[in-house]
């Protein structure tokens, strides 16, 4: 078995990765969507960690909640960056910082 702190350093090196990749990018709207996925999977890892040290089935359900938000998260943020390429011909966040009405 793979102990608890294995684990949980793997998901604290994900979630570490993924802020710092949001916080180094922020030009690419798609690779900012992919650093949000991976901070949920590294909150993942943890939920299933510590449900599988403590017996509990709790951290296991809450994943599957978590993983269901992050389907419509991806779906809608996808849609909605196909949108704005269409408009605009890009997908910059510099470009996208004016809406109109």
């Amino acid at each position: 078995m793979i102990p608890l702190e294995w684990i949980l350093l793997l998901s604290g090196g994900l979630f570490s990765l993924s802020v710092a990749g949001i916080f180094l990018n922020r030009k690419n709207v798609i690779l900012l969507l992919m650093c949000i996925e991976l901070m949920l999977l590294a909150v993942n890892f943890n939920f299933v960690a510590f449900a599988r040290q403590l017996g509990d089935l709790q951290g296991q359900i809450f994943v599957f909640f978590i993983m269901t938000v992050a389907a419509a998260e991806s779906a809608i943020g996808l849609a909605i960056l196909v949108v704005l390429f269409r408009e605009r011909s890009s997908i910059n966040v510099e470009h996208l910082d004016t809406m109109k009405g």
